[in-house]
């Protein structure tokens, strides 16, 4: 079987700010497995949704500097050629390293089928039930460890990770704030996804008077998703034996490592017995069928609840990418690869 399949490349390395079409190139190749020469045990996929995440800033430069290994990057995809037992043609599948195209070659032992029976959205998949939500459960879950009446502080919290924290974190029983970039999501959080507080950082620049007004008990947890002055401001008001689980830095992703924003208290940390992890979801992944099984409750019953924007067409992901790194969009931002994929 052969196929024409558009793709995208990284053509030059991008060494600061948001990549431009002079570092991602579009290009279309053919794509051929023969019946009976393909590798064994490998499937052709066309793929339908791409999961477009921040992460993917880490690895389009020359430098291999803080996350140094890339997370799993989940895409669904349908099964059109198969060489092996178990996988049928039309057949639904996550892939965890897809790469950002219209059709691609998989080894089969790295697909995990999803049930069409399950009453759960293939977007759910990609969101609250895929990385984004597996961040955000090791996070809180397993990091954070909330108990009930805690403080806790998300930022970026609109985001496709961040919301979904929120949302753990009141299910746990905490009272939660967030910070975003527009009104709007001011809005998103407080009526639908169930936030507390929240605040536009872009209004209220003065984080430390922002975190005085919100958290006049101090902060117990932080999820961090951006670094930078929120990190440091968080510093002034946590409580003793407060957790901050690192998720991520996206406020310094385009920067190179000597012009991104240092902490200058980090002394508070010792006074207050705080503990600060950054993880990589690779080291949880004995914990994945735990958090699929507390999840999957949660979305069945729409206690959890997940917003996707969506681009159309695979000519459209270096919009998509940027949108990441603005204050447009609101939720979980994904690829529809092609005008049938279903939702």
């Amino acid at each position: 079987m052969e196929v024409e399949s558009k793709e995208w490349i990284l053509a030059q390395y991008v060494s600061e700010g948001v990549p431009t079409s002079e570092h991602l190139k579009l290009r279309t190749s053919n794509l051929k497995i023969p019946k009976d020469v393909g590798p064994d045990d490998h499937v052709m996929l066309r793929l339908h949704w791409l999961s477009v995440d921040p992460y993917l800033r880490a690895k389009m430069s020359s430098q291999q500097d803080g996350l140094y290994l890339s997370q799993f990057h989940l895409n669904q995809a349908e099964v059109v050629e198969s060489n092996r037992s178990g996988l049928s043609f039309g057949e639904i599948v996550m892939h965890p390293f897809a790469p950002m195209a219209e059709y691609c070659v998989a080894p089969a032992s790295l697909l995990r089928k999803i049930d069409p029976h399950s009453g759960v959205s293939v977007l759910d998949y990609l969101s609250a039930l895929g990385i984004p939500g597996f961040a955000a459960w090791v996070g809180i879950v397993v990091l954070g460890d909330p108990k009930p009446g805690e403080n806790v502080f998300i930022s970026a919290a609109a985001g496709g990770v961040g919301a979904l924290a929120g949302q753990l974190a009141k299910l746990k029983g905490c009272r939660v704030v967030g910070s975003v970039g527009s009104d709007v999501k001011v809005k998103f959080l407080k009526e639908e996804i169930g936030y507390d507080e929240a605040f536009n950082y872009n209004v209220e620049t003065d984080y430390d008077a922002a975190l005085s007004k919100y958290f006049p008990k101090g902060i117990d947890i932080y999820f961090d998703n951006v670094g930078g002055r929120m990190l440091e401001a968080v510093l002034n008001h946590v409580n003793s034996h407060a957790r901050i689980p690192l998720c991520g830095m996206i406020s310094q992703y385009n920067k190179v490592w000597t012009e991104r924003e240092g902490v200058r208290n980090l002394l508070n940390m010792v006074g207050k017995e705080v503990r600060m992890e950054g993880f990589m979801l690779a080291s949880y992944l004995n914990r994945f069928g735990e958090f699929l099984e507390e999840m999957m409750g949660y979305v069945k019953q729409r206690k959890i609840v997940s917003k996707h924007k969506i681009y159309h067409g695979i000519e459209s992901f270096l919009e998509s990418f940027g949108s990441l790194f603005t204050s447009s969009n609101v939720g979980k931002v994904m690829l529809q690869v092609n005008e049938d994929a279903k939702a």
